[in-house]
């Protein structure tokens, strides 16, 4: 395919991943047709095709940034919107070994519902200059049709395009219409924990509550964790989360019972206290899974995958929607530079890059469940075991080890960092003299400390 002159673009999917590949391909007078199956609500609602659409939603600080480069205007429009900012470094945190420091700045997250923040960037993208997102229209075949792609759509019709970027999510089916075009097999990397998830939203939180949020972490001895999170409209989505038999039901009662085994009483006290707003909803689709398409030999020219359909991570780790977004920045370099042979390979070769770190991080933590099919390789270990010793020493007021772990989680930093020889350092005094007192826990949470 020549990069001169305008392409034709399909995006199969109009889910977060396939509204970034959009925008990114709205340049150099692109027409970009999105095909979505779902016929997508005019309001924010929870739709069939995002089944974890209920559950609480943030945008990592990379994130951010990649949002703000491809589409300007767009952080002030969600905050417009209701979208709540959450400074990370005042965020009550009760990691694997104590409270993690709060008080200092760290990365800002834009907390808000799933349904708001896709009606809010649907919104945005429909306004681009030849895009056009075509609703109900659902994808059921995709051939090479000689330099172009034939997309076939479940009422008969056929979509003739210059390229296509698949961003169908997990529910892809582009490992079977390869195999009917005859094309090489991706190998497909795996590893499931088993976590489920359980949330509630909530109103009218408790006077003096001061939080900006709170996360009560899940690990391998407790097996359960919760996180409690602001949203639009002055309401709080409540998440409990287990792995295996420790998974949260999904009834109001059983609810509210399993937050009473965590770790902390703070999000227990926040339901019992505020007032729910709608039905428990369940999410249990959390495996990790990593297509390796950029080890096809023979993968064909114009047809490229992001967004959960290349690599989806356990949700837990919040990772998924700003790997899209990177990988939408990517994509829109390609497109600017002009396309030559062989682009399509060259560019998911890029998307691994995007990829690796935040799945090394989900994959390495799952693994360490008992609950988890496989084990750690020997690096996996020795790194978790590294990364625990920093934990402990933030919990301790380590400041350093803090802001190195935050500054790679939000995908911000090389994990190279995780080995400054100051750490180090800090590691060996620990061990020889002690780790000094644990974190207390933090004041904003006393509104949420049962009476005696």
């Amino acid at each position: 395919m020549s990069g001169e002159g305008p392409l034709r673009v399909v995006v199969v999917g109009a889910s977060l991943a396939g509204l970034f590949a959009a925008a990114a391909a709205a340049c150099r007078d692109n027409s970009v047709t999105v095909l979505e199956r779902d016929v997508l609500p005019g309001e924010p609602e929870p739709r069939a095709g995002v089944p974890q659409g209920e559950q609480p939603h943030v945008f990592l600080f990379r994130g951010l940034l990649a949002l703000e480069e491809l589409l300007p205007g767009s952080r002030q429009e969600l905050l417009s919107a209701g979208a709540v900012p959450v400074d990370t470094g005042g965020l009550p945190w009760l990691a694997e070994h104590g409270w993690l420091p709060v008080e200092q700045r760290g990365f800002e997250v834009l907390s808000l519902t799933r349904p708001l923040f896709e009606h809010v960037f649907r919104r945005r993208v429909a306004g681009l200059p030849g895009v056009e997102i075509r609703t109900g229209s659902r994808v059921i075949s995709l051939r090479r049709r000689d330099l172009h792609w034939a997309v076939g759509l479940a009422d008969g019709s056929t979509v003739l395009t210059d390229l296509v970027v698949d961003a169908s999510g997990r529910s892809s089916r582009l490992p079977v219409w390869l195999a009917e075009a005859g094309v090489g097999q991706a190998p497909v990397s795996q590893v499931d924990s088993g976590v489920g998830y359980a949330t509630r939203m909530y109103a009218d939180a408790p006077s003096g509550f001061g939080a900006v949020g709170v996360v009560l972490q899940q690990t391998p001895a407790t097996l359960v964790g919760g996180i409690a999170l602001p949203v639009e409209g002055d309401r709080w989505l409540v998440t409990a989360v287990g792995c295996g038999e420790h998974r949260p039901p999904r009834d109001a009662a059983g609810f509210e019972s399993f937050l009473q085994r965590l770790p902390d009483p703070a999000l227990a006290e926040l339901a019992r206290h505020a007032e729910p707003v709608g039905d428990v909803a369940v999410h249990r689709q959390t495996g990790n899974r990593r297509h390796r398409y950029e080890r096809v030999p023979d993968w064909p020219e114009g047809l490229l995958v992001v967004g959960d359909a290349l690599c989806a991570f356990n949700p837990i780790y919040g990772q998924g929607i700003t790997v899209a977004a990177c990988e939408a920045l990517l994509l829109r370099q390609a497109l600017a530079a002009g396309l030559g042979p062989g682009y399509t390979r060259r560019l998911l070769r890029k998307f691994t890059t995007v990829v690796s770190l935040p799945w090394a991080m989900s994959t390495s933590e799952d693994l360490r469940y008992p609950t988890s099919i496989g084990r750690q390789s020997l690096p996996q270990a020795l790194l978790g075991q590294w990364t625990q010793q920093l934990s402990r020493l933030a919990a301790h007021g380590n400041l350093h080890a803090y802001a190195v772990m935050a500054r790679v989680y939000h995908l911000m930093g090389s994990p190279v960092l995780l080995f400054h020889p100051a750490l180090g350092a800090a590691a060996l005094r620990a061990r020889l003299t002690g780790y000094g007192p644990a974190t207390a826990r933090p004041a904003a949470l006393d509104a949420l400390t049962p009476s005696a």
